[in-house]
């Protein structure tokens, strides 16, 4: 039997598709946006493949990711967390082309990408009636998911760029004032017990320009304000520890029976 597109993205899948957000959620995601930022800049620059070029390839990478993990019926760390650092890498250079490649202002970019996530918010609840990720279970809702998730990376790039280096912050203050602000809506949620679903989107999009300034701070010289690790070093050391607690997520799915179901494709 054919089933139409729209049926197709209402169909439901065995389970939710996104994990909880714990702590090991948290950290992967921020190595995950440093990554990002800096794996974008080793492979343009470093590598020497240009920054079109290199939009081109992680674009097609993630396209392939986004198929099978369309296709994962339930929550599996490495696609997933794969398909996550492949966004972060295209998110960042959308906006590099926009900036570097198109002088776009960063004011208008950030504008635009802040935009149209509100209008991917408004569209996804009218449509399924909440943005909580614990209900992650349709292809539809996941089609709404990652789109969102797009335009959170594309507009932590600018917001980020444009608070550290156009306005003279530099890239220390600019981690530390992220990471007050992520640190305010946690306390929010903790000590209030206040929209649990807003302070989840507030802190996953300021998260992307914390570890863009983490990123910068890290692999940037040091008369440009970093510390000159570069972004050879930096991006292989967080791959390597996204990498190990990713494989501690998995095997600890494979031991516990109440999970175990769960990652059958």
């Amino acid at each position: 039997m054919s089933h139409s597109p729209a049926a197709l993205l209402r169909t439901r899948t065995r389970s939710n598709k996104v994990p909880d957000p714990t702590a090991s959620f948290w950290i992967i995601k921020v190595l995950a946006t440093t990554v990002g930022e800096t794996a974008a800049d080793l492979l343009s620059d470093t590598v020497g493949l240009g920054l079109p070029l290199t939009t081109v390839i992680m674009a097609i990478a993630l396209v392939v990711f986004l198929v099978l993990q369309f296709r994962a019926r339930a929550y599996r760390p490495p696609l997933y967390w794969s398909t996550v650092v492949l966004i972060s890498i295209v998110g960042t250079c959308i906006t590099d082309n926009l900036t570097d490649g198109l002088g776009v202002p960063l004011v208008l970019s950030t504008t635009v990408f802040a935009g149209a996530l509100a209008v991917v918010f408004l569209v996804w609840f009218r449509t399924e009636g909440t943005l909580s990720i614990h209900s992650i279970d349709t292809r539809r809702r996941e089609a709404f998911y990652w789109l969102a998730i797009l335009f959170t990376f594309a507009l932590g790039t600018a917001a980020g760029d444009l608070i550290a280096e156009q306005t003279g912050l530099g890239y220390f203050p600019s981690l530390l004032l992220f990471a007050a602000a992520i640190a305010l809506t946690a306390a929010v949620w903790f000590l209030g017990r206040r929209g649990p679903v807003v302070c989840f989107w507030i802190a996953y999009i300021l998260t992307r320009p914390l570890g863009a300034s983490a990123g910068d701070l890290l692999s940037s010289p040091v008369h440009d304000g970093g510390l000159g690790v570069g972004t050879i070093t930096t991006s292989i050391v967080f791959l390597v520890v996204i990498t190990a607690i990713i494989t501690w997520l998995s095997l600890r799915r494979r031991e516990d029976p109440a999970l175990r179901s769960q990652l059958t494709v």
